[in-house]
């Protein structure tokens, strides 16, 4: 009886697995009692240490990987991108052609996280699904094309959910503004650096609540259009101090410093670093309000799903090294409830 269970238990491929949201959707599928494999390049070294996933030696890049790897699955996360913002052009339209291929051959419905980059300012303040999508940069046209291609596959009978949100943070989310913009990690936090302009609101999303979310709306699939396209609110940071506070308030550092992000250096070194001139073009995330309208996810889910902002601001400055735990316990489940970070 336990052998047909574990048969009849249904399996998704995830890939992007070590990374953030990759990382977070995984673990919620798994503990949800779905199967889990995973394509990594170095999948030998990962099954020995995360033994709980089935994982797939293989390239996202590589059409054939991505198809091999899909047989049999009932759903594909597609939560993998470039790293450090290298390559955008030339790698991340390719992989969601593989990922759609995978999923035409499989039968598979395509799971997968949006950006805010999609939009340019003539949408700006209220972001909702069928918001002009008139990118600004050269990183959101390349989103704007992936969407295109998932709507399409949509037309060809690919069923596709897709969910927005906006600036990741979370105890796996290293590669993040917050990580890499407002704290430093590996080291206790004496200051906070603000991208921000004065008075902007900002839009935040807690990794695992998206990834409560995406698996929420799988769950639902049944019900859902075959080109299923939501908005969460996360947290939404109305003039742009409420993240700020609630760092002071966890830390316990009511006087702790804010700086003003080094735009300048930023744009000074952008001709010479592909990073830097990738951060400069989304400087108008941060010079304008925006918040996602997430009316449509609530009519179909009653609710979203949200954790007290202080205690997600704990688990990410714990996660990221910033913080000594406070309860060893509880954070031990935290850093084990979704695989280890290997990468963007």
């Amino acid at each position: 009886m336990t052998h047909s269970t574990e048969i009849d238990r249904p399996t998704v491929l995830i890939l992007g697995a070590t990374g953030g949201i990759g990382g977070a959707v995984a673990a919620k599928l798994h503990a949800r009692g779905y199967r889990v494999r995973a394509l990594h390049r170095n999948a030998t070294e990962l099954q020995a240490r995360m033994p709980a996933y089935d994982w797939v030696g293989g390239d996202a890049m590589r059409r054939d990987d991505v198809v091999r790897a899909a047989k049999g699955v009932s759903l594909i996360v597609h939560a993998v991108n470039p790293p450090g913002y290298r390559n955008w052009g030339q790698l991340v339209l390719p992989m969601i052609d593989n990922t759609i291929a995978a999923a035409k051959a499989s039968g598979a419905r395509i799971l997968m996280p949006g950006t805010v980059y999609n939009y340019g300012p003539d949408a700006f303040p209220v972001l909702r699904e069928d918001s002009p999508q008139n990118a600004l940069t050269r990183k959101g046209r390349i989103r704007v094309a992936l969407e295109r291609r998932l709507e399409v596959a949509a037309g060809e009978g690919v069923p596709v959910i897709l969910l927005r949100a906006g600036d990741f943070f979370g105890p796996k989310a290293g590669n993040t503004w917050f990580a890499q913009g407002l704290v430093t990690p590996g080291k206790p936090v004496t200051s906070v650096a603000n991208p921000g302009a004065k008075g902007v609101g900002h839009q935040w999303a807690y990794l695992p609540d998206v990834a409560q979310t995406m698996v929420r709306l799988v769950e639902r699939a049944e019900c859902l259009p075959l080109f299923a396209r939501f908005h969460m609110d996360g947290f939404f940071d109305a003039d742009g101090e409420q993240m700020i506070a609630a760092i002071r308030r966890v830390t316990g550092r009511a006087d702790l410093k804010v700086k003003g992000f080094p735009w300048w250096l930023v744009r000074l070194a952008s001709p010479f670093v592909p990073l830097f001139r990738e951060l400069s073009e989304m400087r108008y995330l941060w010079r304008e309000p925006l918040r996602l309208d997430n009316a449509r996810l609530v009519a179909v889910l009653g609710e979203e799903p949200r954790t007290p902002l202080d205690q997600a601001v704990r688990a990410t400055l714990e996660g990221l090294g910033c913080l000594e735990p406070r309860d060893s316990a509880q954070s031990g489940h935290m850093l084990t409830a979704a695989p280890r970070r290997a990468g963007a």
